[in-house]
């Protein structure tokens, strides 16, 4: 006759169950293979219709005909998608991390109005007409304005509330400069006009090797500063009680973010709401450990950015709405949504 088990040990044996930690790691795989999916949707799909052995023929079979030359086109146009979100969610997550401001994005801190103005006066005054031209001057402005903003910030006394309000006044300044030289230089205003929308179209194997470099480096550094971040997020007092710098924490964080999105402005352009959305749409789910929200925001915010170029070349065949304005519609009704959330959760 079978006995039944003892309550204790029916309870022993049962499955347990799953680990927070092994729940977010399942849910970063899964983010993974729908970033490999976009991917190949983005090689796959545009503006132009290829049948899908041509597509496959020109990954593998470079002949050089029409079809192979336009997979190469949009292979160069997929990676860059991929650095320029990567850098960019994760410049955002570092900034909201910075500010303690879960709404802030890289151009709270002026970092986009630098790189555009830095573009502007290089096509008035130095006669710059190519892309490649363009990332160097984009992201020295870029540079130079994260530092102007460390500086009036206060340096290593810099605080989120000395740092937001620099960035908003230098901000101010720039786009007044550059809505003046565009207006008084109708050059400089058509060759302006479809940098500043922010576009994946123009992409080269030239611009993704000049904009790697810095990318890698400040993916590294963004990555490494989890922990510190975590302390930091936690106030002040918080932070010095844990044992973090806080100094060189900040100063380490605005250089991330700095050379994250000056280069991923430099090579596409300003491209809104990326670095808004993503971070904070992800800490809804992982909790505010920065341990996830990076490695989220590094794999789902070129998801954001891929889709809306799909979905650009997509609505508007034959010609194509750029990533810019595609993600500028999305992230409006977004952001709204966002702020209305956070208005009630405060209520």
């Amino acid at each position: 006759m079978l006995v039944d088990s003892p309550p204790e040990q029916r309870a022993d044996t049962a499955p347990a169950p799953p680990t927070r930690r092994a729940i977010r790691s399942l849910g970063l795989l899964g983010s993974l293979v729908i970033l490999v999916l976009v991917a190949l949707a983005s090689i796959a799909i545009g503006a132009k219709e290829l049948p899908w052995e041509q597509v496959w023929h020109g990954l593998f079979h470079d002949t050089g005909t029409y079809g192979d030359v336009v997979v190469d086109e949009r292979l160069s146009r997929t990676v860059l998608g991929l650095l320029a979100g990567a850098a960019l969610g994760l410049s955002g997550a570092v900034l909201q991390a910075l500010t303690r401001n879960p709404l802030a994005d890289p151009g709270l801190l002026g970092i986009n109005a630098g790189a555009s103005a830095a573009v502007v006066t290089a096509i008035t005054f130095f006669g710059v007409t190519t892309l490649n031209g363009y990332v160097w001057f984009a992201f020295a402005g870029a540079a130079v304005v994260g530092a102007l903003v460390w500086f009036l910030g206060g340096s290593r006394g810099a605080t989120p509330v000395r740092l937001a309000l620099a960035g908003t006044a230098i901000s101010a300044a720039l786009y007044g400069y550059l809505q003046a030289v565009m207006i008084t230089d109708g050059a400089a205003l058509n060759k302006l006009r479809f940098w500043t929308v922010g576009s994946l179209a123009s992409a080269s194997n030239a611009t993704i090797e000049q904009v790697l470099p810095f990318l890698g480096a400040g993916a590294l550094l963004a990555l490494g500063l989890a922990r510190p971040l975590n302390a930091v997020a936690m106030g002040d007092d918080t932070a010095r009680a844990l044992g973090a710098n806080l100094g060189r924490t900040r100063a380490l964080a605005m250089l991330a973010a700095t050379v994250l999105c000056g280069a991923a402005t430099a090579a596409c352009g300003p491209i809104a709401f990326v670095g808004l959305m993503v971070p904070h749409v992800v800490r809804s789910f992982t909790g505010p450990d920065l341990r996830w929200i990076l490695p989220y925001a590094t794999v789902l915010s070129p998801v954001l950015l891929l889709g809306a170029d799909v979905v650009g070349r997509v609505v508007a065949r034959p010609s194509e709405l750029q990533v810019g304005i595609v993600t500028a519609v999305i992230g409006g009704p977004v952001f709204i949504l966002l702020v209305r959330r956070r208005r009630t959760a405060q209520l």
